[in-house]
């Protein structure tokens, strides 16, 4: 189970490389009006989603499940921390959403919006690991 406990948090960590870079690569793009540069972005952005964050998703959840099953984690503390991992998933899906608004020149929003969202996973990973290590619940 050690082993399958490396591969999760080195998964967790590609996936969340991802879930910091993805919103900064959104406000830069927001930023941007030359073709060249859009365009340039449009693959970042593919090429950071599909091959980095979501096989990292993927991952991350299916090994977090089978440690979850293999040691059979309960309490407050694993109720808050799938609440949380629940939420990621959700700021990964958000930052989908928002690729394919770029992709399709659709994106209204601000690069301070890409900013604020840029912030967030820092939040996720901060609760997440002290409810982890610290088990306060």
């Amino acid at each position: 189970m050690l082993w399958i406990k490396a591969f999760h948090i080195i998964a967790m960590v590609t996936w969340f490389a991802g879930l910091f870079y993805l919103p900064r690569l959104f406000v830069y793009h927001a930023q941007s009006s030359d073709e060249t540069s859009l365009e340039r972005f449009k693959i970042m952005e593919r090429k950071l989603f599909f091959g980095i964050m979501t096989p990292g998703a993927v991952v991350t959840v299916l090994l977090g499940t089978w440690l979850w099953v293999g040691y059979g984690f309960s309490g407050g503390w694993m109720n808050a921390k799938l609440l949380l991992v629940g939420l990621v998933v959700v700021h990964h899906l958000w930052c989908y959403a928002a690729l394919i608004r770029f992709r399709e020149d659709r994106n209204t929003r601000s690069h301070v919006h890409y900013r604020l969202m840029n912030e967030l996973p820092v939040l996720y990973l901060v609760a997440i690991v002290v409810l982890v290590v610290v088990k306060p619940i």
